[in-house]
């Protein structure tokens, strides 16, 4: 005969091991290295760093100007 209560083992430590698996791919808050994100594009960069103060208005307008005429 089959010892049924190793089939339930095997069976219940995986669902567990899945369990896991789906809280620490879906709900854990930090990065997970190699996960693909949408990069930035440079227009958003750049007012980004003009909202901080990292640029002034000159050179925000002059970067801008080059970032429109490059993308025609």
């Amino acid at each position: 005969m089959l010892d049924h209560n190793y089939f339930w083992g095997m069976h219940t430590f995986w669902w567990f091991v899945w369990v896991l698996l789906f809280f620490w791919v879906y709900a854990t808050p930090y990065d997970i290295p190699g996960q693909r994100r949408k990069k930035e594009a440079p227009m958003d960069v750049l007012k980004k760093r003009y909202a901080s103060g990292e640029i002034k208005q000159d050179e925000y307008l002059q970067i801008k100007k080059d970032l429109e005429a490059g993308g025609k």
